[in-house]
């Protein structure tokens, strides 16, 4: 197989949202669309000492800024936020003019889902945002915490009766905000819960040629489906020994 470099041109038409995840021309709501972006060793662990990072490459990481730069919103669960020291997504000059034409802002929000909003709002996830990071809990979260989250310029969105957050809500809720194009990058308890909601439409899932072993978690790591949940392939890419695969709902 001849190794090539996929362009960020083509990787941005390869990985496009669906057209009805814009609003319509006559005004007609838009419908969100959920996908998420993982990577797993060929031994099916997501993690690697704790973090993703190591099981990445260059081009994984091509295809994530790819992925980020066509989002409205990233979503991401708390824990990831505190384990991988998230930050702010970056503007990004490659996608300004598609961004524009699009309707979007200069780079997407960050959407963490926490029921605990224990988060530490001085961080620059919070300070130095283009975009209003979006907190999603529960209408029971702990009222001086959202008190706090909101001093400190988060928008706090209610998506559950309780304190947790009702995953099948999520994608709705960040879509009432014109936040239709969606983009999760875990971790697994999250994007397990997504798919046991069944609120996951799309998984772009990067096979590294590492192998892990030990007792790393597998990409979902939450309660087994009563019945598999099947997606079909929309596309695969090579580059450097790793698969890129894109699976949709049918």
């Amino acid at each position: 197989m001849d190794d090539r470099e996929w362009t960020l041109d083509e990787l941005a038409e390869a990985y496009a949202y669906p057209e009805e995840t814009r609003a319509g021309a006559q005004g007609s709501a838009a419908h969100g669309w959920l996908r998420a972006n993982m990577v797993s060793s060929v031994d099916g662990a997501a993690h690697h000492e704790g973090r993703s990072q190591p099981l990445s490459s260059d081009a994984d990481m091509r295809i994530f800024g790819v992925l980020r730069g066509l989002a409205d919103a990233v979503v991401v669960g708390a824990e990831t936020v505190r384990q991988e020291g998230y930050r702010p997504a970056k503007a990004r000059e490659a996608f300004a003019a598609r961004r524009a034409a699009a309707g979007q802002g200069p780079a997407p929000a960050i959407a963490v889902v926490t029921a605990s909003l224990d988060l530490d709002f001085s961080l620059p996830l919070f300070t130095q945002p283009l975009a209003p990071t979006v907190l999603l809990t529960g209408a029971g979260a702990d009222a001086d915490r959202v008190r706090e989250a909101r001093a400190a310029g988060a928008e706090v969105i209610f998506v559950g009766e309780g304190a947790a957050v009702d995953p099948a809500r999520v994608t709705g809720a960040l879509a009432d905000r014109g936040l239709t194009r969606l983009l999760t990058e875990g971790g697994p308890r999250l994007l397990g819960q997504f798919a046991a909601a069944g609120a996951l439409d799309e998984l772009c899932l990067s096979l590294a040629p590492l192998v892990v072993a030990g007792d790393a978690p597998r990409i979902m790591n939450a309660p087994g489906l009563a019945v598999p949940e099947r997606f079909r392939l929309a596309s695969v890419l090579e580059e450097a020994g790793f698969l890129f695969t894109r699976y949709r709902r049918p």
